[in-house]
C-alpha cells in the first residue's frame, strides 16, 4: 500500500535540526565565532553526528547559505509573473521586504558570510544567481515582446530588478528605521517599484 505524506526520516530531521541551528548560531556569532560543539549542543545531537551529516564546519555553511538563497529566490520567481504593472510590481517588493524581515538570522548568513569565503560566494553566484538571473531574463524579455517593457538588454533589466530586491530586503535595517511600520515598507516598495518601471528623469 503506498503511504501519502510520510513524516521525514530521523536523519533527515536530524540534518534539519543541524542547519537549522547553525543558521541561528552563524547568524548571532558568526561562522568563525561557532564551534562545532556550540553547533551540536544547539542541534541537540553528539558532535560526531554532525560529521556523519556534513564533511566539515565549511560544509554546513555552504548548506545553510545555498539553500537559504534557494528558497528566498524561489519565493521572488514565482511571482514574476505579477510584474505586468505598477501595482504589481510594488506587491512583490512588499511582500519581500515583509518575508526577508521575518527571516532576518538567515540574510545574515547569506550576505554576510559570502562576504568572507570565496568558496561559498562562487557556489552562490554559480548555483542560485545566475540560474535566477536566467529565469529573470527569460521573464522580461518575454514581457519586452509583449509590448509590457520596452525593449532593451534583458539580462540588464534582470540584474538591475535582483538588486533593487535586495536592497527591498535590506531596507529594514538600512534605508528603513528599524522596525518600520507596513505603512512604511509600503511607501519604500512603491518608490521601489516606481523607480524601476519609470525611471528618474522628468518626461517631457
Amino acid at each position: 500500500m503506498r503511504i501519502f505524506n510520510a513524516p521525514p526520516s530521523s536523519e533527515t530531521q536530524t540534518r534539519t535540526r543541524i542547519l537549522d541551528a547553525a543558521r541561528r548560531l552563524f547568524a548571532s556569532q558568526g561562522f568563525d565565532g561557532t564551534t562545532t560543539r556550540d553547533l551540536a549542543q544547539a542541534a541537540g545531537v553528539a558532535e560526531g553526528t554532525l560529521f556523519r551529516h556534513f564533511s566539515n564546519k565549511k560544509a554546513i555553511l555552504i548548506e545553510v547559505a545555498t539553500q537559504g538563497w534557494v528558497e528566498i529566490l524561489t519565493d521572488l520567481l514565482t511571482e514574476l509573473s505579477e510584474m505586468g504593472s505598477y501595482k504589481a510590481v510594488a506587491q512583490v517588493m512588499r511582500r519581500r521586504m515583509w518575508n526577508m524581515q521575518k527571516n532576518a538570522d538567515l540574510m545574515r548568513v547569506c550576505f554576510m558570510e559570502a562576504q568572507f569565503h570565496p568558496d561559498l560566494r562562487d557556489r552562490i553566484q554559480s548555483e542560485v544567481i545566475a540560474k535566477m538571473t536566467d529565469v529573470g531574463e527569460a521573464f522580461f524579455q518575454t514581457a519586452m515582446d509583449k509590448g509590457i517593457y520596452r525593449r532593451m538588454d534583458a539580462k540588464l533589466v534582470a540584474k538591475v530588478f535582483l538588486g533593487m530586491f535586495a536592497v527591498a530586503g535590506f531596507s529594514n535595517n538600512t534605508l528603513m528605521e528599524p522596525n518600520a511600520s507596513p505603512q512604511q515598507m509600503q511607501q519604500m516598495a512603491e518608490g521601489l517599484a516606481d523607480i524601476f518601471l519609470n525611471g528618474v528623469l522628468a518626461t517631457e
